[in-house]
C-alpha cells in the first residue's frame, strides 16, 4: 500500500540530542563525566522520567544520591540539556517541505512532558497534524503499545504509514508492530529511503 502518513522521532532526528557532549560540556573531569553517563543518562530511571512515572524533583534527588553530588549540581545540569535541545536545521526543512506536499506528518517520542514543553515553543512543532510524547502517555518506545497507541489515537493504517528513528531497537519494533519504517542517520539520507517510500 501507498505511504501516506510519516511519523517522526523527535530526539536525535529534529532535536539535537547528544548526551555525551552534553555531559562533557558540563563537567570536566573524566571519571566524574562517565559516572554521570551510567548513573544518570543511562540508568533505568532515565526511561521512567520519559514515561512519566518520575519527575525531575525525584530524579534529580536520585541522581545526586547516587554520584554523591548536590541536588543543586544535578538540577543545573536539567537546565543544560533543555538548553542543549535545539531544533536540526536540515531536517525541520525536510518536515517544511513534506508539510507544503500535504503529507499527514506526526510526533513519536520518548519525552519527559517538561522537557516537550520546553520544545513546544519551536514552530516545527505545529507542522504535525498529531503527537505522541510518552510522557503524557506512560508508555515508552520500543514497547509495541506505544506504536499501537499512535495508530488507534490517530487511526492510522500501519500499512500506509512510515516511522523514522534514529535508534535501531525503535525502528525494529515499529516494523514488528506493521509499519515502514526508516533508521535516520541523516536529513539527506532519510529523504533519500523516504522518496523511495513514496514513490510505490
Amino acid at each position: 500500500m501507498k505511504i501516506r502518513n510519516v511519523v517522526f522521532d523527535l530526539g536525535g532526528v529534529l532535536i539535537t540530542w547528544r548526551p555525551q557532549e552534553i555531559i562533557d560540556s558540563f563537567y570536566e573531569d573524566p571519571e566524574l563525566r562517565a559516572a554521570v553517563r551510567r548513573e544518570a543518562f543511562q540508568h533505568p530511571d532515565w526511561l521512567e522520567m520519559d514515561r512519566g512515572t518520575l519527575d525531575e524533583p525525584t530524579l534529580c534527588a536520585r541522581f545526586a544520591a547516587r554520584l554523591k553530588r548536590p541536588v543543586t549540581e544535578m538540577a543545573a545540569l536539567f537546565e543544560h540539556v533543555r538548553a542543549s535541545l535545539v531544533p536540526m536545521p536540515a531536517t525541520v526543512e525536510l518536515l517544511e517541505r513534506l508539510r507544503e506536499r500535504g503529507l499527514p506528518l506526526y510526533a513519536l517520542s520518548n519525552m519527559s512532558l517538561p522537557m516537550f514543553r520546553h520544545i513546544e515553543r519551536y514552530a516545527f512543532v505545529r507542522l504535525f497534524t498529531g503527537k505522541v510524547i510518552s510522557g503524557a502517555i506512560k508508555l515508552v518506545k520500543p514497547e509495541r503499545a506505544i506504536y499501537e497507541h499512535l495508530l488507534q489515537r490517530f487511526g492510522l493504517p500501519p500499512a500506509e504509514t512510515v516511522f523514522i528513528d534514529d535508534l535501531a531497537p525503535n525502528v525494529a519494533a515499529a516494523r514488528d508492530a506493521g509499519l515502514a519504517a526508516i533508521q535516520f542517520e541523516s536529513a539527506a539520507q532519510c529523504e533519500r529511503d523516504l522518496e523511495l517510500l513514496l514513490a510505490r
